[in-house]
């Protein structure tokens, strides 16, 4: 006897068997819930995994957002545990270096760009400034670089950004660091903006839309460092990967302290182990 859905819908062909885009999650805590949502949100991918070794919060994440899968232009979300073949991988893989990217400073590139907003009363998207280097104290505001409707804000103020500048714009720098610090102590975790940053990273690369973002690559041989470090650079991010990086004018002051980043990085690195 043929069943409801057999009678309901004629087959025709067998739908793919592998998905087009798929994206998978490792972690489902508040970070990983929200690069789900902000993901799912943009649409991009055809398929969503989640992946953590805690089955029942897992199996509870999955189903609150399948529940809401009719309001979502993505609608297979799956989910499993002990991925421990994504970590192998990562070590093992042997991935060429464009296809190896961290998240590295791009969001808090745009911490740097919407508190540059704030202050002139112009939406950030107009506000045009890099964090780059390291993640954390050590990364290097480009000030050199900062601009609004292409006029440089040194042309203007040669002082901006640095020590002599009365108007103290060096201290937005010190607010992006101290930013994610703050937030952890009011609400007890950073989740929402990185999940936004992560979602507009994934976004560039699915779509192939070949936009700039700050994010951690291989620089040996950039800026006179000679080792194997990754630190975030701006970055030209497309569907095959890292397809090129900006060779930003940077003053001696502002290399100095990318290479002092990347001694700083490599002094951790070159005491690790291989697997």
């Amino acid at each position: 006897m043929a069943t409801l859905k057999e009678k309901l819908m004629t087959s025709i062909a067998p739908g793919p068997a592998v998905p087009s885009n798929k994206i998978t999650i490792v972690g489902v805590g508040p970070v990983g819930m929200a690069c789900a949502v902000s993901i799912l949100g943009k649409g991009i991918c055809d398929e969503l995994a989640l992946v953590d070794v805690l089955e029942d919060k897992l199996k509870g994440e999955m189903m609150d957002l399948q529940h809401g899968s009719l309001f979502l232009q993505t609608h297979k979300i799956v989910a499993d545990k002990v991925d421990v073949l994504a970590y192998v991988a990562w070590k093992l893989s042997g991935l060429p270096k464009h296809r190896v990217i961290g998240s590295g400073c791009n969001l808090d590139t745009a911490r740097f760009r919407y508190l540059i907003g704030e202050r002139l009363g112009i939406h950030p998207a107009n506000c045009h400034g890099w964090i780059l280097g390291e993640l954390g104290d050590s990364s290097v505001p480009v000030w050199s670089g900062v601009n609004v409707a292409g006029i440089p804000f040194q042309e203007l103020n040669p002082a901006t950004g640095t020590e002599k500048d009365g108007e103290n714009w060096k201290d937005l720098h010190k607010q992006v660091v101290e930013s994610a610090h703050e937030v952890n102590r009011l609400k007890g975790y950073v989740n929402w903006a990185i999940g936004l940053s992560v979602a507009d990273i994934c976004e560039t690369m699915l779509k192939n839309l070949c936009r700039i973002h700050s994010v951690s690559v291989l620089v040996k041989g950039m800026y006179g460092i000679e080792n194997d470090v990754f630190m975030s650079l701006p970055s030209v991010l497309s569907a095959s990967g890292l397809t090129s990086v900006i060779n930003q004018k940077l003053k001696d002051d502002e290399v100095a302290q990318l290479k002092k980043s990347a001694e700083s990085l490599w002094n951790i690195q070159k005491e690790i182990k291989d697997l």
